[in-house]
Formats: C-alpha cells, sequence, structure tokens
C-alpha cells in the first residue's frame, strides 16, 4: 500500500466511506463522491485511488492520480497537507503544479494541479499516458476549465477506459454528474457510482446583521458597507467560541484590504492578529494563513486558552470558501457577496462583476465555523435578503469569454464542444463571438456561419501556451520583432499583462518598470522566456523600433487587444474611444494616464457614476502607447475611405452631395479632407438617400410643371391603377423609379430640376397617349375660356381629395353637369368665383346650384357687381367672362 489511509484519515469523517469508494474505484473506475466541506475528502480520496491503481498497476511504479481544485491556493495547501499526513517530504509520493510552481518528482504517485494546467497537458499529450486516474475536486463551482477539463477527461476515457475518473463536491447535483460520467461501454448507459459521506458538523449559530446603508452602488462595493463588515467582524470576534479565529468572506483584493485596514483601526489594544488572503499574494503568505502557527493546530486549537494564543481575524475572498481548511476557525462573517466573470458582447468587455452571491456559497463559507466544535456564521444581510439569493451560482461557461475554451476545444478536435459530454453547452452568441475573436488571430479557420472552424498550426501552438490566445499571440508576435536580449523584457511584459494590476502598468513593475515583479510573477516570467527562447526572429520593415520596456510593454498589451487600442477625445479630456467604437474613461486615481493621447488598455469594464462619465465605463488598466505602436498593432483595423453624404441645399430647393476622405484606425479617425464625389458616389448616395427616407424627393428641385403632371398621375394611380405609375414620395424613392426620373443626374453633385421631361420616362406606353383625355390639363367652358383644372389636392396625402376647377360664375351658364375626368370615374369640385375671384359656391352638382342655391347668390351679387350679367334663368342665358357691355 502507498498510503496508510487509516493513520491518515483517523480524525476525518470521511474515512467511514473509504471502502466505498476503492470498490467503485476498483469496479468500473468511475465515481461521484459527495461530502459536506471538513468532512476530509480532499484529503482521502487521492490516496484511496492511489492505492487502488498501485494494486492493480504494478505497486509504487503505477500511474500517477492527478487531482484539480480550481484556485492555486488550495492546490497547495491540499498538497502539503497530505504529505505531512503520510509523512513524507512534498515532491516526494505528494506534490503539485501550478502555474509558475511545481514539487514533484520521480516517485510522486498523487499529484495536485489546476484544471487549466491538466488541460495543457491534455492538448500537448493527447492522451495523459503516465496519469492512471483524474480526481477533478469542487466541481460544483463550474468553472469553466473544470467543465473543459471533465468532458475533455470523459471523451477520453472512451480511447483510454484504464482512466479512472472522478467527480467530488461539497454541495453538487450528484444524479446529474453521476450520468454525465456514466458508462456506455456495454451497450446500456449505467451512470457512475455515488458515494455520499454525512457531515460531523457542530451546532451552528446563524446569524443576520445587515447593514443600514446599500452594499453596491454604482461603483461596486459600497465603503460603508465594507466599514460594516469590519464592525461585525470585530464584535464576532468577541464572542467565537474558545476564541477561535474569524474568517470573513468580502469579493474581492480591494475589499479585503479595506476591511483588513478598518479592522485594525477599531481593534486599539485588543490583541488581534490581522490577516488577508488572496489569489495576489506570494505563495509564501499565502501558505503562513493556511498553515497558522505550531498553536493554531486544528486538533489542538479549541483545548488552548487565550492567553496561549493569539486569535486572528482572517479577511478572504472566496479561495478559503471551499477545498481549502483555514485551522482554528470557530465564526464565519460573510458579507454575501461574489465576484465573478461576466462578458458584455455589445461593449466588447469582459470583467468581474460584483453581486449577490448564491445560497450553496454562502452555506459553504458557514460551514468553515462549525468543523471544530459549535460555531457562530453571521451574514450581513437581512434574512430575507439571503432568501431572495440564488439557489447556486452561474456556470462560468454561461457568463465569461469563451475565448480560451473555444481554442482549446478546437484544438481537442471538438470545435464549438461538438460530440462532447459538456455539463452546460456555451451560449452560441458567446461562442460565435470567441470564434469571431479567434479567426483574426489566426487560430482558427473561418467556419460557415454558425459554425466552429478548424484549428490553424498557429492555434495549436496557441493552445500550447499558459495563456490566454491573445496574449500568447502577443508574446509570439513582439518575441519575433525584438531582439534577443530584449525577449526577456518580452517575457516579463506578458507576465505582468497577464494578471494586470490598476492604473498605468508601466508604473507596476518588471525590469523596465519600478519595483520589481513579486515571485509568482517572476516565476511566471522566467517561464514566457523559456517558450519564446527559439522563436525565429521575423523583423517587419513596418515595425516600430522598441527602445525599451516601456515599449515593448505597450507593443505587447496592442497586440493582445487591438480593439481596446484607444485614443483621447479632446486635448485635455478624460474619455478615450475605442478602435472597436466604443468608449472608456480614465478615473481620477489613474490620472497620470490622461496625459497620454493613445492608450493600450489591458482592462476595461462597465462602471456607474461620475469617474464613468457619460461613456458608462472604466479603464481599469492600461500602458501609453505611440501613434506608430497604435498604426502597427491594429494595422488591420486601417482604412481609408470616402465618406458621402447628402444634404438639401439651404435657401433654395434642391440638395447637394459631399464627400471627405477618412483615414481610420477601426472607429478612430486619424484624418480627414475634403473630396469630390465621383459619379458612382453620387449615384449610390443619392439612391440610398432617398430610400432612406422617402420624403426626401421632395427636397429635389422640381419646376411647376412636373409637379403638376406628378398631380395628374397621382389620381390615375389612384382611381385606375396599373399601369398608370405610383408618383407617391415612397413610389418615387424607389431605385428602380428615382433613376429612371433623375437620369444623369444622379451622377452629379447637384441634381438639377425634375421637369416633365424627368417623368416622361416612367409614363405607360400606349397608355400615355391618353393621358390628356384622361386627366387633362384643362376644361373646356361654356364661354369658350379653357380653364386649368387644380390636381395639388390629390398629392396632398387625402386618398379622397377630387381634382378642383375654379372658374367664374357666369362662364358656367347653361353648364347643366359637372363635367368628369379619369373617364368619367371622378367629378370635378367646381368653385365658382365672383368677377373678382373670390368663391361663391363649391359643389360637384351644378344642376342642383342652378336650380336652388343660384338665386341666393344673384339676389346677393347683382347689386355689388351690377356690370356683370346675373339673369334669373342661368340654363338659358350666355355664359361669357366679359361685362354686360361687351357681351
Amino acid at each position: 500500500m502507498l498510503f496508510d489511509v487509516p493513520t491518515i484519515g483517523s480524525s476525518l469523517p470521511f474515512l467511514t466511506v473509504a471502502d466505498e469508494v476503492t470498490a467503485a474505484v476498483a469496479d468500473g473506475g468511475l465515481a461521484v463522491i459527495q461530502a459536506p466541506p471538513g468532512t476530509g475528502k480532499t484529503t482521502l480520496v487521492p490516496p484511496i485511488v492511489a492505492n487502488v491503481v498501485a494494486a492493480s498497476d504494478g505497486g509504487a511504479e503505477a500511474g500517477r492520480v492527478v487531482v484539480t481544485a480550481p484556485r492555486r491556493v488550495a492546490v497547495r495547501a491540499a498538497a502539503r497537507r497530505l504529505a505531512e499526513l503520510s509523512g513524507t517530504q512534498l515532491g516526494d509520493l505528494v506534490g503539485y503544479t501550478v502555474r509558475g510552481d511545481r514539487r514533484v518528482g520521480r516517485r510522486t504517485r498523487v499529484e495536485f494541479a489546476t484544471p487549466g494546467v491538466v488541460i495543457r497537458r491534455l492538448l500537448r499529450d493527447g492522451d495523459l499516458e503516465n496519469t492512471a486516474a483524474l480526481v477533478l475536486d469542487e466541481v460544483h463551482e463550474r468553472n469553466l476549465d473544470s467543465d473543459l477539463l471533465l468532458a475533455m477527461a470523459r471523451d477520453l476515457r472512451e480511447l483510454r477506459p484504464d482512466l479512472h475518473l472522478l467527480a467530488m463536491s461539497a454541495t453538487v447535483d450528484a444524479p446529474r454528474f453521476a450520468d454525465l460520467l456514466g458508462d456506455d461501454s456495454t451497450g446500456t448507459h449505467r451512470p457512475a457510482p455515488i458515494v455520499a459521506a454525512g457531515a460531523v458538523l457542530h451546532e451552528l449559530d446563524i446569524r443576520y446583521r445587515p447593514a443600514p446603508s446599500p452594499r453596491l452602488d454604482a461603483r461596486g462595493v459600497t465603503r460603508d458597507f465594507l466599514d460594516h463588515v469590519a464592525r461585525v467582524a470585530i464584535d464576532t470576534a468577541h464572542d467565537a467560541p474558545n476564541q477561535g479565529d474569524v474568517l470573513v468572506f468580502v469579493p474581492g483584493v480591494r475589499e479585503v484590504e479595506h476591511v483588513a485596514a478598518a479592522v485594525r483601526a477599531g481593534l486599539d489594544d485588543v490583541p488581534l492578529e490581522v490577516f488577508t488572503l488572496h489569489g495576489q499574494l506570494g505563495a509564501r503568505e499565502q501558505d503562513r494563513v493556511i498553515r497558522g502557527s505550531a498553536d493554531q493546530d486544528a486538533d489542538r486549537v479549541q483545548h488552548r486558552s487565550h492567553q496561549q494564543r493569539t486569535q486572528r481575524i482572517i479577511i478572504s475572498t472566496a479561495i478559503a470558501e471551499s477545498s481549502l481548511t483555514v485551522p482554528g476557525v470557530r465564526a464565519v462573517v460573510d458579507a454575501c457577496l461574489s465576484r465573478g466573470p461576466r462578458l458584455d458582447l455589445a461593449r466588447g468587455m469582459s470583467g468581474l462583476v460584483t453581486s449577490s452571491s448564491a445560497k450553496s456559497s454562502g452555506e459553504q463559507r458557514a460551514g468553515r465555523a462549525a468543523r471544530l466544535g459549535p460555531g457562530i456564521a453571521v451574514r450581513c444581510v437581512s434574512e430575507s435578503q439571503w432568501q431572495a439569493a440564488p439557489e447556486w451560482p452561474a456556470p462560468e461557461i454561461e457568463v465569461s469569454d469563451l475565448t480560451s475554451a473555444m481554442l482549446d476545444l478546437a484544438a481537442w478536435g471538438t470545435p464549438g464542444g461538438a460530440g462532447l459530454r459538456l455539463v452546460d453547452a456555451p451560449p452560441v452568441h458567446h461562442a460565435d463571438a470567441a470564434n469571431q475573436t479567434l479567426v483574426a488571430l489566426g487560430a482558427v479557420e473561418a467556419g460557415e456561419t454558425g459554425a466552429s472552424g478548424q484549428i490553424t498550426e498557429f492555434g495549436r501552438q496557441l493552445s500550447t501556451l499558459p495563456l490566454d490566445p491573445r496574449l500568447g499571440r502577443a508574446l509570439l508576435l513582439t518575441a519575433s520583432l525584438v531582439e534577443p536580449s530584449q525577449r526577456s523584457q518580452v517575457a516579463e511584459a506578458v507576465a505582468l499583462v497577464d494578471d494586470p494590476p490598476r492604473g498605468d502598468l508601466t508604473r507596476a513593475g518588471g525590469r523596465g518598470g519600478r519595483g520589481g515583479s513579486s515571485g509568482a510573477d517572476r516565476a511566471h516570467a522566467d517561464r514566457l522566456l523559456r517558450l519564446i527562447k527559439d522563436v525565429p526572429a521575423q523583423p517587419d520593415p513596418n515595425a516600430p523600433t522598441l527602445t525599451g520596456f516601456t515599449d515593448i510593454l505597450g507593443m505587447v498589451t496592442a497586440l493582445a487587444w487591438p480593439d481596446r487600442i484607444a485614443r483621447r477625445r479632446g486635448a485635455h479630456g478624460t474619455e478615450y474611444l475605442f478602435t472597436k467604437g466604443t468608449a472608456a474613461t480614465v478615473p481620477p486615481q489613474s490620472a497620470g494616464l490622461q496625459s497620454h493621447e493613445w492608450l493600450a488598455v489591458a482592462d476595461v469594464s462597465r462602471a456607474g457614476g461620475n469617474a464613468a462619465g457619460r461613456a458608462g465605463a472604466v479603464i481599469r488598466s492600461a500602458a501609453p502607447i505611440s501613434a506608430d505602436i497604435a498604426h502597427f498593432a491594429a494595422q488591420s483595423m486601417a482604412t481609408k475611405d470616402t465618406e458621402v453624404s447628402v444634404s438639401a441645399s439651404s435657401g433654395s430647393r434642391g440638395v447637394k452631395v459631399t464627400a471627405r476622405t477618412r483615414e481610420r484606425l477601426g472607429a478612430i479617425e486619424l484624418a480627414a479632407h475634403p473630396a469630390r464625389p465621383t459619379p458612382e458616389q453620387c449615384r449610390s448616395a443619392l439612391l440610398a438617400w432617398l430610400a432612406s427616407d422617402s420624403s426626401h424627393i421632395n427636397a429635389l428641385s422640381w419646376s411647376a410643371e412636373a409637379t403638376a403632371l406628378r398631380a395628374r398621375l397621382a389620381l390615375l394611380h389612384r382611381e385606375i391603377g396599373d399601369p398608370w405609375p405610383d408618383v407617391t414620395d415612397a413610389g418615387l424613392a424607389t431605385p428602380e423609379t428615382a433613376a429612371t426620373v433623375l437620369g444623369s443626374d444622379l451622377d452629379s453633385p447637384t441634381p438639377g430640376a425634375i421637369t416633365v421631361t424627368s417623368l416622361q420616362g416612367i409614363l405607360p406606353w400606349p397608355e400615355a397617349s391618353h393621358l390628356d383625355e384622361l386627366a387633362p390639363e384643362r376644361l373646356d367652358v361654356p364661354s369658350g375660356s379653357r380653364i386649368k383644372v387644380d390636381y395639388s389636392g390629390v398629392l396632398a396625402g387625402d386618398e379622397s381629395a377630387p381634382p378642383i376647377l375654379a372658374v367664374k360664375l357666369q362662364e358656367c351658364f347653361g353648364l347643366s353637369e359637372t363635367p368628369t375626368i379619369a373617364g368619367g370615374r371622378v367629378p370635378v369640385l367646381m368653385h365658382l368665383l365672383s368677377p373678382a375671384g373670390r368663391p361663391l359656391a363649391v359643389t360637384q352638382d351644378l344642376a342642383s346650384f342652378w336650380n336652388g342655391a343660384y338665386a341666393h347668390v344673384r339676389s346677393e351679387m347683382r347689386g355689388r357687381y351690377p356690370k356683370h350679367p346675373w339673369p334669373e334663368d342661368p340654363w338659358t342665358s350666355q355664359a361669357t367672362r366679359h361685362t354686360k357691355r361687351r357681351m
């Protein structure tokens, strides 16, 4: 036996189901392990599986058991814990691998690692040849890499049925994962067995301490709320059983540091130690908190008096939530907030968003207080707020940027995840956006609409790098551009941008910066340097000369995110426009960046409040760059085009086509100057302008004769229909009709007036020969006059508007029937006028007028106009346009 499991787990509740785990692994090699926090599953399952493997595969020379956990600090802690309990040195039988830190040896049989490390191995080696078992811990967290690794490992098991595969969690939908891991080799689907261990938790006192002020505002977590959390932490330390330690959960590093400072300020002379725990701490600082002192051993702390040990308050992010035991904790204070990735497709931004944590997370956190004995858990919300919290956290695959994931899936031979048993399928829009990015990087081929393309050779190279594909491309390309002596600076720049601090990146450290790198960054940079030492030099004559670390850092950032290259708006503004077209503001705390015209932005997120300005987004981290670097990095987005516009001329009617030649870097305008539009540009612009709003047809210059003809045609189209053309705004603005009417004027920047000749092109033939008959321009009246018909009302939009014949009453004596047009379909509306041209009557029934209303008009008008005839009998009187003396 490699490991003495009974001795290792002598004080761990999970030992009671050790035989069940052994049987499940030995039987089919598949299992789902469900056990509450603190029962010892992370400590005991790996050696149990290692013993099963050793018994069946050749003892000490058997394959390795690889155990994954989402967080590096948990990986190191779990490995150290098992090594200590098994009485071996770390790196001997038990080791670990995280990015930039590896402690394994030839004899290592249990290796703890992050899921990303194992994915890189899968993509590099294909079959994990020396791995006998894969144990995925904390699968309930729905970490993106964990989800991908689970699906890939399940796929690999089709080729390697000897690979043992287990999924573990404190809170998990066990039947769902059991079905996912199930065995189909016999032709019948058989779910993986579930091994569940009960909790051995002590009494837990749950309390609620809501803050009097809001937890969140437009800028994030409020200071007042963090101060409240600090006060609750101090109060809880006084109540903690046996003066046990207090573990405080807040969502991020900024909040950790604020609460820690507030606690220290509020302690006065109380003998308490304050520690912080988060992912940006170095491994030594993290381990100091996790391991505690010799006097804080988990089995002895509850028996020590307050005088023999110093009580601790530990302020932590979610890294202490699961799979990581912090010794001595008897009380938990939970801000009930979580920070997770969110992709904003509309703005092309991906960042961390703070929101209420899920109940499953809150229960895990609270459980940390009741491992050693009775404990206290204080939630800094009201009970109603707690009840309204979501049950489970959102899976990262549903809310994250999927660029790296889509590259991994393409490298695995399953583009888009096709054919894989993923816990949840990636959202279509997120996957499409990721694949578009990969195509732009040259990592995958362009697929058909909605499909993922096949990976390229360059994509395979990127998939082996421990970096986001964007940064991987920046690493390889920048390394090929610089002198070999500068490649260490390239590696250091990429390591810095991989986890960028806030503000001006050039002030954040590095050989070319101020203050130097942390140990973790230094190790990461050294590893990246090894990866690029043999990259062939490929000088580009168009590339700017990179003279130092600042230039290299800017180039790396710009090449990684060319869509985030930004230019300041205004000479002294704080808002920057991105090449992609969105905008963001440099906040006051990064005021030094505002002096630079060009920035390469590593981190940007949506925000509210004054700092975000009208853009509604804030630049969190950026490096100043020169215009040359901006142009080179975004050269694929560079365009030079002529923008053509149409505007109605002021004063007289008519339109004018103008053009400006613009040079752009994406959405950023670099230069613009007036240009004369070509005939083709004029034609295209005018047709598009008319199509955008049909009423624009009226902004063109029209001759009076053309307007009159248009009205006559409008009546015929309304009353008869085809083949008479539609001359409404919408009818004339169609490309075909507009091209006919405007003719060669479409090619001119200042099209001339539309004339009768212009409209003749749309007349129907041979029907047009009857135009004057159907819609005459003038009508004969009994006086011998030819009176012009007014059709203008037809164009005014009134569907029933009749044509109007305005004529002096004396010229119509003897006319008994109202004239009609459109083949007798439409009677004209007679406006009968006085000798002075003023309306006396309006009618479409002349006979009724002569027999009725005329007598009243005669009595009113003959005294006013005595020189004109007003006969008693209009039926037989001579029509005239003259006075009585000239008749």
